[in-house]
């Protein structure tokens, strides 16, 4: 059973998943790094606002020992920043697909069937030698 683990994790392609999924991770970081560092405040200065710190009071707290505790908030700008992070790595993503899929090598069509007579020209020889 250990070799045959051995042989299932030293795959090409489970390789290639892994390298895939290490380099995804890390390019993650790089568009939050992007949208938080350039995007966000780009967009806020849109809304002339800090893009993440948008949010929407939905209970007010209460002081206790001079801290506001109980307060709920719905924090839409993180998520408008998560998303536009998605789609940042979605399309990226979709680019390299596409680079890859033009860099294989186009498949050869099956090689043609060898020409003769066709299905009816072969009835009609039977047909005409049934006659004699």
């Amino acid at each position: 059973m250990l070799k045959e683990f051995k042989e299932f994790a030293m795959k090409g392609n489970l390789v290639d998943i892994a390298v895939g999924f290490v380099m995804g991770a890390a390019f993650k970081e790089v568009v939050t790094a992007f949208t938080g560092g350039i995007v966000s405040p780009l967009i806020g200065l849109i809304f002339d606002s800090d893009f993440k710190a948008l949010k929407y009071k939905l209970k007010d707290g209460e002081m206790v020992d001079g801290e506001m505790v109980g307060e709920v908030f719905l924090e839409y700008g993180t998520f408008i920043t998560n998303v536009i992070d998605f789609i940042i790595v979605a399309f990226v993503m979709f680019l390299v697909v596409k680079g890859v899929n033009k860099m294989k090598k186009k498949e050869e069509p099956a090689p043609e069937e060898p020409a003769g007579p066709s299905e009816i020209d072969l009835l009609t020889e039977i047909r005409d030698s049934l006659k004699k």
